[in-house]
């Protein structure tokens, strides 16, 4: 009797592929094993979803599986339900949303477990080494600093972002040794957690927290909401070491890959136990034995980015995502789901407790925190000796600006500087100039495949288009009229840090960018030398803004977030509150009273007004009430599907037949067709269809309902379309 195998394949395609089992494969494959299989011309890897012995196609039809791959099912149970769960939620196909949840090299075929190791440790000389010795070689003595206190994997010298030619050096004077290892499973972890740091004393707030979170071990979700400065770290490791010392493992999720150099060296200063780092600025073959790592049990503590939501823990113990509000949580590109949403939806399935962190919780957590279905825990002092700050509005109006720089905000950096403290100023906006002006026609040059200016990038020599990437080395002439009269128009991060150069002499800046952090471990080591207090003054975009321990900086200045307010996106409200928040949170976290001050065109804005003096917390809750009266998210569920066509009237006839099929009435309401905030990019024009509905079952169904249908639409052909189940931007 022939038996058939249903693969769910990473195709959009709704639906799994039925393939014969060869009398030759002794074996009959695990639900959710992989095998490789033939798929048109090519060969694909998928994920078994079933085994049966009848099939609806003809017998000459059905292909036959070409490899099985593995033994056993690649993911546990809970997280395969997750997956099955999220391609229904957020309308893909399950062979799609089971390759967001396998590492690359798995979905390449590579072997899902491993015998040998590559470790590094020091030698007998580089024992017996003092790293005083070396310290005109920084790198170098790092490295060795580390290696005295643990041996290290590949995966976890990349992790800390250690320099590989300082490693080569020290290889070459024989003070480290690299070492093929037969891989031997230790879970001494679970036996004994050893502490190589005394645990900081709590506050009450943070031990009220900790024996909140610690009480219980099935599933629960916790907001805590701790304003910047008041120790969420610490509760965290609190919680760690509970759940660690009862043998299970922990998840912890940060946005930016920034941040994880900073949280790993935290968590190991703490725990003297294996930490598995993931994140996409890893090779695969480091992802790959990280995510070995955590499925056997080995790596006690997983720390990543949004795609190591799905790392399988043997002994899965709790999962904390910091700085929840973080937009990029959410997946833009491809599925576009929501990691922290998907969290609590794992921690349900696993039957573990979720903690979701931040100063500044997203409305949709917030919601859920004061309508019940969250416990909600607060952190409303300062740690230690940490005051809370002093905020200031600049009204900038008919003042002259040097750079963007208002006189009484130069004055205030000066004194701040001169008593020895930090100053961060920040501009979300890289590059020279945001555009390049023509000063005898007025043209700004504009790209041509966007309905956007070129950025003025003066280091690099080139004009740069930030939406579809477009550059040009600058122009010498106008391209309107030939005048070589060109100058940039507004400010950027480049340009401001040059003018402060100038104005303050006597103090080392430092730009902090996604130009000036393009080289791996550059971010890393401006942060040290910041830290070491080799900069004075820091310029950046929202790359400072997160999450950094600055106990030097004293004065915070923001500069031109005006734009910030007039937004198209219903969401900016709550972005700006965010972003002043984390960003303000960066002034006096140590001992030293701090200073926030902001620049602004709109001193009597009310948004602003009431963000200043009543705080985020209850600007949130208003902001909250405002979205429910208008009857948007989280109070009602949202849709958006996105058309692009290089004819406008494409995507529009597409999304008009898409919108005749939804229903209208009071509690489901369709807006659009209309053009994208940005009408035109890459060449192509951009057009919007959002509709939602105050009960999420029913637009499942009605959405479900219209997905069905599209396949027959001739128009689909014409474009190419998205849809975005949860949108957080609308641009």
């Amino acid at each position: 009797m022939s038996l058939y195998v249903e693969v769910a394949l990473p195709v959009p395609l709704k639906r799994d592929f039925s393939y014969r089992l060869p009398e030759s494969m002794p074996q009959q494959p695990a639900i959710g094993a992989r095998v490789k299989v033939p798929f048109g011309r090519q060969q694909l890897i998928g994920l078994v979803t079933g085994v049966t012995d009848k099939c609806d196609l003809a017998p000459a039809q059905v292909k036959p599986i070409i490899e099985l791959l593995d033994d056993s099912a690649l993911l546990p149970d809970p997280l395969y339900k997750l997956t099955q769960w999220a391609a229904r939620y957020y309308f893909c196909s399950h062979g799609q949303m089971l390759s967001q949840a396998i590492p690359a090299a798995l979905r390449k075929g590579a072997d899902s477990s491993r015998d040998t190791i590559t470790q590094l440790q020091l030698t007998e000389a580089g024992r017996a080494a003092d790293p005083a010795s070396i310290k005109r070689a920084p790198a170098q003595q790092k490295i060795l600093m580390e290696l005295a206190k643990s041996a290290l994997t590949d995966e976890e010298f990349n992790a800390l972002e250690l320099s590989k030619s300082g490693l080569k050096a020290l290889c070459d004077k024989n003070w480290v040794e690299k070492l093929e290892i037969t891989q031997q499973l230790d879970l001494s972890w679970r036996q004994l957690l050893v502490m190589d740091e005394e645990p900081h004393k709590l506050n009450k707030e943070q031990a009220v927290a900790v024996a909140a979170m610690t009480q219980e071990d099935n599933f629960s979700c916790t907001l805590l909401e701790g304003i910047t400065g008041s120790g969420k770290t610490e509760v965290y490791l609190a919680t760690l070491e509970h759940h660690l010392k009862q043998g299970r493992q922990a998840l912890i999720l940060v946005p930016e890959i920034g941040l994880t150099p900073q949280t790993i060296n935290r968590f190991r200063r703490r725990f003297r136990v294996k930490v598995a780092v993931i994140h996409s600025g890893l090779t695969d073959n480091a992802r790959l034995n990280a995510w070995r790592d955590a499925k056997c049990g080995e790596a006690a503590i997983i720390i990543g980015t949004r795609s190591a939501l799905f790392t399988p823990m043997k002994y899965p113990g709790v999962i904390i995502l910091d700085e929840e509000h973080d937009s990029s949580f959410k997946q833009q590109e491809g599925v576009g789901y929501h990691a922290r949403d998907l969290a609590v939806m794992r921690g349900h399935l696993e039957g573990i407790p979720v903690i979701l962190g931040t100063a500044t919780p997203s409305l949709e957590t917030l919601n859920n925190a004061l309508s019940g279905r969250y416990r909600h825990l607060s952190l409303s002092k300062r740690a230690g000796a940490a005051q809370n700050v002093k905020q200031g509005i600049i009204d900038i109006r008919s003042q002259p600006l040097t750079a963007g720089l208002s006189q009484p905000l130069i004055n205030e950096m000066r004194l701040h500087l001169d008593a020895g403290n930090q100053v961060l100023l920040f501009l979300n906006r890289r590059g020279f100039a945001p555009a390049l002006l023509c000063h005898e026609c007025g043209h700004l040059h504009e790209c041509d495949r966007c309905d956007a200016f070129f950025t003025l990038h003066q280091q690099l020599g080139e004009i740069c288009c930030h939406h579809c990437g477009n550059q040009y080395p600058i122009p010498r002439q106008c391209h309107n009229c030939g005048s070589t009269m060109l100058a940039g128009q507004g400010v950027g991060t480049e340009q401001l840090a040059s003018v402060l150069e100038k104005l303050f002499p006597k103090h080392p800046v430092v730009r902090i960018d996604r130009d000036t952090t393009r080289l791996k471990g550059s971010l890393e080591e401006h942060l040290g030398a910041i830290h070491r207090g080799e900069y004075k003054i820091l310029v950046g975009t929202q790359m400072l803004a997160k999450g950094h321990h600055f106990p030097d900086v004293t004065l915070v200045g923001l500069l031109d977030v005006d734009g910030a307010l007039f937004s198209a996106d219903f969401r900016a409200p709550e972005r700006f509150g965010q972003l002043y928040t984390q960003v303000s949170g960066r002034a006096g976290r140590a001992a030293k009273p701090g200073m926030v001050l902001l620049q602004t065109h709109q001193g009597d804005n009310p948004i602003l007004r009431d963000l200043m003096q009543r705080g985020y917390g209850e600007f949130a809750r208003s902001q909250l009430q405002e979205r429910q009266q208008a009857l948007l998210p989280p109070a009602w569920h949202m849709v958006l599907i996105r058309a692009e066509a290089h004819n406008p009237q494409d995507a529009d006839s597409f999304l008009n037949e898409m919108a005749m099929m939804l229903p209208r009435d009071r509690e489901f309401e369709v807006i659009g067709p209309m053009p994208a905030p940005l009408d035109r990019k890459a060449g192509k024009y951009r057009r919007q269809l959002m509709f939602q509905a105050k009960d999420r079952t029913r637009l499942q169904k009605e959405t479900e309902r219209m997905l069905a249908q599209v396949s027959q639409l001739q128009s689909a052909k014409k474009c190419r379309w998205s849809l975005d189940r949860d949108p957080q931007d609308l641009l």
